[in-house]
């Protein structure tokens, strides 16, 4: 039973990513899991129920990625989250530059639908709040000019990955995500 539902999640990362929320008909998650339509609706009451659970799926993964390049403490604090960045563009470019999930589906839904809107809001600051504590450590050591806001800096850097990882999605291209990272890193560091 549990295995039905890993299975129609699993799908549903990668068929959200490729079709987007409206695009994506619950026919369509049948046909590409071979699951019936009541197995379905035993485990989601509906398509959007179906969908938040994919997005927490995503972010166990993303979680995952933060535990693992954060919590790499031999590495410099500033290194460590651009290792983070850089192994998640790795993963766009296997799923061919296709871009965020959670920001394609906001720029999807967030003008039409306040639960979306308010979970991928919160889903971002969550990742923003973990790279802060990383920059706050970089500053602490001195890799950062005294006096940076490392929320704020966070934020920023997580609002210019999602709009260079549109970028990406419509060039089919890794270099709007390079190109960001190389100048948000030079800027935030300036003189090193």
């Amino acid at each position: 039973m549990r295995d039905t539902k890993q299975r129609l999640v699993a799908a549903g990362l990668d068929l959200l990513l490729q079709r987007g929320y409206n695009d994506l008909g619950v026919q369509t998650i049948l046909a590409e899991t071979g699951v019936p339509k009541g197995s379905f609706y035993h485990h989601f009451r509906n398509k959007e129920d179906f969908a938040l659970k994919v997005i927490d799926s995503y972010m166990e993964e993303v979680h995952a990625g933060l535990d693992h390049c954060l919590g790499e403490e031999s590495i410099p604090p500033l290194q460590r989250v651009r290792n983070f960045f850089e192994a998640t563009g790795d993963k766009y470019s296997k799923d061919g530059y296709l871009g965020c999930m959670l920001g394609g589906l906001g720029q999807e839904l967030a003008g039409v639908n306040d639960v979306f809107r308010h979970r991928i809001d919160n889903c971002l600051s969550v990742i923003g709040d973990r790279i802060g504590g990383c920059l706050a450590r970089a500053v602490e050591r001195g890799d950062l000019p005294e006096g940076s806001d490392p929320r704020q800096m966070a934020a920023l850097l997580v609002n210019c990955w999602e709009g260079a990882a549109l970028r990406s999605r419509l060039q089919h291209s890794p270099e709007p995500l390079a190109n960001m990272l190389d100048f948000y890193f030079s800027a935030a560091t300036p003189g090193k």
